[in-house]
């Protein structure tokens, strides 16, 4: 059975938290003389001279109506790398506790890990990039504390069978972190609507990808509400700038433009992957649930050395555990996905 308090680190179950000015003191006042502001302004056309909202509230509004979740499930994070940092600096005591990554998967976890002076324990995906239960189940230990899955998977672009993971969720006594920075292009459902099943699920995603707003650095993570307390407790006091939550909060009212670029994208993916299996150096193309596929070549680097000179930049990930001799492809809009193309055929 997961308690929370069983893997919450004892420095943080007795942390007082950094009380701000905004923490304070909560609505609208004509003088705010309370945060040592500069009260003349900014020197620019729109005033960032008062703190922002440290729980983003009216952010945090508007995506609890489309996700369909409570504000009190929801934790904005610096991009979703400081949400991954704070459950490490939360759950994870350094040079004692460990936790498990199954590559190849998304780099930022064995960084966050190095980081913070947490064990890393690597349990590779199978041939097909799925999980390995058995050989998860071998590397748990009473110091396991985390087990992060990205899905879809970033570089496979696979999602992860989602009984698998159900699997973890069920006997696992630690955190299951579920990252679905590309789940707007997959055709599995969110795990968001599990929250309420497994207390010891988190779910990151990002408005990095599909919303297009890369640029703001607005990562979310969804869990129950003690899990959440604890990450607003950890965080620094104003972690998401006023700019990055006004932006943010005008993107959230277009969520019809966003879902017309995600059929876009999806279109485009499919052929782009007609067209490069016409080309003999290309080996294998993986199925992709996200918005860039992953392709096996005859040489990796010799071809991303072609791309380069032309212009275009791919992602070489040849050296990575399973993807050997792959390249990972961004989907662009159609005219770059043409020049790709174009340039390829030049490709001897």
């Amino acid at each position: 059975m997961f308690d929370i308090n069983n893997i919450l680190r004892e420095n943080i179950k007795n942390l007082t938290p950094y009380s701000s000015a905004r923490d304070e003191f909560q609505g609208e006042a004509s003088v705010y003389l309370d945060a040592n502001e500069n009260a003349f302004g900014s020197p620019l056309d729109e005033a960032y001279n008062r703190y922002p909202d440290p729980l983003q509230y009216n952010v945090k509004k508007r995506l609890s109506e489309i996700k369909g979740l409570p504000i009190r499930n929801i934790f904005l994070g610096n991009g979703s790398d400081e949400a991954i940092d704070i459950l490490f600096r939360s759950f994870c005591n350094p040079g004692v506790d460990n936790v498990i990554i199954v590559p190849p998967t998304y780099g930022m976890y064995q960084v966050s890990a190095n980081i913070n002076d947490i064990a890393l324990k690597r349990v590779n995906l199978t041939a097909e990039y799925q999980l390995n239960l058995e050989g998860i189940a071998e590397a748990i230990d009473k110091n396991t504390k985390i087990i992060f899955i990205c899905s879809p998977n970033n570089p496979t672009g696979n999602s992860i069978n989602r009984e698998d993971v159900e699997t973890l969720l069920a006997n696992f006594n630690g955190l299951v972190v579920v990252d679905e920075a590309y789940i707007n292009f997959s055709r599995q459902k969110s795990f968001i609507q599990e929250l309420t099943e497994y207390a010891n699920l988190v779910v990151l995603q990002t408005l990095s990808k599909a919303w297009g707003l890369a640029g703001l650095r607005v990562g979310m993570a969804f869990a129950s509400e003690e899990i959440i307390e604890v990450m607003n407790k950890v965080k620094p006091p104003y972690n998401i700038n006023e700019a990055s939550q006004q932006l943010a909060l005008k993107a959230l009212q277009n969520v019809d433009q966003v879902n017309e670029w995600i059929k876009e994208t999806l279109a485009q993916r499919d052929k782009l992957v007609l067209a490069l299996k016409n080309f003999d150096f290309v080996l294998d193309i993986y199925p992709s649930d996200a918005n860039f596929i992953l392709v096996k070549t005859t040489d990796p680097k010799a071809i991303y050395n072609f791309l380069v000179e032309r212009g275009i930049i791919v992602r070489d990930r040849s050296k990575v555990e399973l993807c050997e001799g792959s390249l990972r492809i961004t989907i662009g809009t159609p005219e770059e996905n043409n020049i790709l193309i174009k340039s390829l055929q030049d490709y001897k």
